[in-house]
């Protein structure tokens, strides 16, 4: 049954009141989707709608639809290379312009989460906020030694949507996987769990300081990023320092100071790589309103990290996985790209893994040698997901978070500098990252750190080694007793079936007689004798 039908009347009505389906020309969209549009326009709310010439429908409807819509549209307002210009202008302003809560809310949730009014807190509070998105909006103030802050507070009443939204999307995602094979293989509502926990965690900003203090923790004295300073937490307000910088979208200024953009490009992804291997790590929610860049050293520009709600980390053996695969991408070795996601378990048993490797060398193999100007990753993941789902592999759901990742990269790095060669300066940070993984004097190292916790365990080994030995002997002692009674069993049902077949044999004899000889039932002895013959026979 289709879970909240209610939500999904208002979804429905939300896009026909803003008249989405007007936002794109009929004939471009494939046919499927023309369905879609038709179903929009059949909504009362489609009849006598005046939104048709609104150029801020879009971001308005989004607004409209929850946060989770406004996550999407954050998504998409990273990649230019997709989505038309005057489509991508309104997702843009999603990503710090969403439509602000009263101020007055705001100062009461403060003064609620921080147990003081907020004259007591700061000595200065400005009631316009500084920037409005899906989960939270951000005042400006100063604390009463004149340090400037930034105070960021969560939307009222939004978990109870965001539950129910998820419902319906994983109702979806289950509907989807009960049809479509690559569904099955991306583990789509395991992505979709852990999607749903992700944004759960971020209406918690005690998480959020955390994950700011460590990443500060993780670049202190960095030349290549900053992260500001946590003062105050609770699970609904967060001050931090407040830095000065621009977006990273906002070229404009890049280009009038006079920073080298390439330079600029090119540090960027050492931060990316460097969160996701040296870290493990990584800021999961990259678009243009969370990544900002110094402006006080033109010459030398850090960037700065802001919003650290959603972080990823990986498995140590995944983590491991990740960084061989992309080696063996860069160096055109498909064959052994295959090896390392069979040795990852990803390539269930009987695969044709020759045809595997041509299909990812011919879907693969061309972004190698292409700057990010000519690259669509986007598209290449599509296609990668065709060959999971035609060759039935395995792909894990905590994978799925650095994939989007990748894609916030992408899009950034293609407004930044076109023409970077994303391969060239990556190639370096892995292999210096697997040599320093494999390398036997430090794994030597790691274990002799371990050697004491080994020496304090070694006390327990005696009662250990009982214990397992009791467990093998108890368990090979209920396996004999297991066999046994299976053997009784398969005795009792052989003679069980000799029994039928003797007596099925008798009674069709019987019957037999009956019928050629019916004066031999005439004489009750004799009746009574062969049944006492067929009784001691069958038993």
């Amino acid at each position: 049954m289709v879970p909240h039908v209610s939500r999904l009347l208002e979804l429905w009505r939300i896009a026909a009141h803003y008249r989405l389906d007007t936002l794109f020309p009929a004939e471009e969209l494939p046919t499927k989707a023309r369905h879609a549009l038709n179903l929009i326009r059949l909504h009362p709310a489609a009849w006598s709608s005046r939104e048709r010439k609104n150029p801020f429908k879009l971001k308005e409807a989004i607004e409209d639809m929850g946060p989770l819509a406004i996550k999407m549209g954050q998504l998409l307002s990273t990649r230019r290379d997709l989505i038309p210009p005057e489509i991508l202008a309104q997702l843009v302003l999603l990503q710090d312009q969403v439509k602000p809560f009263d101020t007055q809310i705001a100062k009461q949730r403060i003064q609620n989460a921080l147990k003081a009014d907020v004259n007591t807190l700061f000595a200065r509070f400005d009631e316009q906020p500084l920037a409005a998105a899906s989960i939270a909006q951000v005042h400006t103030a100063a604390l009463f030694d004149g340090r400037e802050v930034v105070v960021k507070v969560t939307r009222p009443d939004i978990r109870s949507q965001i539950l129910q939204d998820f419902e319906i999307i994983t109702w979806l995602g289950q509907w989807l996987e009960s049809r479509i094979e690559a569904a099955r293989a991306l583990h789509l509502t395991e992505i979709i769990q852990d999607y749903r926990q992700i944004i759960l965690n971020e209406l918690d900003l005690t998480l959020e300081a955390d994950n700011t203090r460590r990443m500060r923790h993780n670049f202190t004295g960095s030349s290549m990023m900053y992260v500001p300073e946590v003062y105050m937490d609770s699970t609904d307000v967060m001050v931090a320092e407040r830095i000065t910088g621009v977006p990273i979208s906002d070229t404009a200024t890049f280009d009038r100071l006079g920073m080298d953009r390439a330079q600029l490009a090119e540090k960027g992804l050492t931060i990316f790589f460097t969160q996701v291997f040296r870290d493990n790590f990584f800021h999961a929610d990259m678009h243009p309103g969370n990544v900002f860049v110094e402006t006080l050293n033109p010459s030398n520009p850090r960037f700065i990290g802001l919003d650290c709600a959603i972080m990823g980390e990986l498995s140590k053996s995944d983590q491991m996985t990740v960084a061989r695969m992309l080696l063996a991408v860069m160096n055109s070795n498909f064959m052994q790209l295959i090896q390392i996601v069979h040795q990852a378990g990803w390539i269930p048993p009987g695969t044709d893994q020759d045809a595997l490797a041509r299909e990812m060398r011919r879907t693969v193999g061309p972004m190698v040698s292409k700057p990010m100007d000519q690259l669509d990753f986007a598209g290449i993941l599509l296609q990668v997901m065709d060959i999971a789902r035609r060759f039935r592999l395995e792909i894990p759901p905590q994978l799925m978070l650095l994939l989007k990742t990748l894609v916030h990269v992408e899009g950034l790095g293609t407004d930044l500098y076109p023409q970077l060669d994303i391969w060239k300066l990556a190639k370096p940070i892995l292999t210096e990252w697997v040599k320093a993984e494999m390398n036997p004097v430090k794994n030597m190292k790691a274990l002799g750190q371990q050697i004491p916790d080994l020496l304090l365990g070694a006390h327990d080994l005696p009662t250990l080694m009982i214990d397992s030995l009791n467990g093998l002997k108890n368990q090979s002692a209920w396996q004999d007793r297991q066999v046994r009674e299976i053997l009784q069993l398969r005795l009792q049902m052989e003679q069980q079936q000799k029994r039928s077949w003797i007596f099925g044999s008798m009674i069709a004899i019987l019957l037999s007689i009956a019928v050629i000889a019916p004066w031999y039932f005439s004489a009750p002895l004799i009746v009574v004798a062969t049944l006492i013959a067929l009784w001691r026979v069958t038993k």
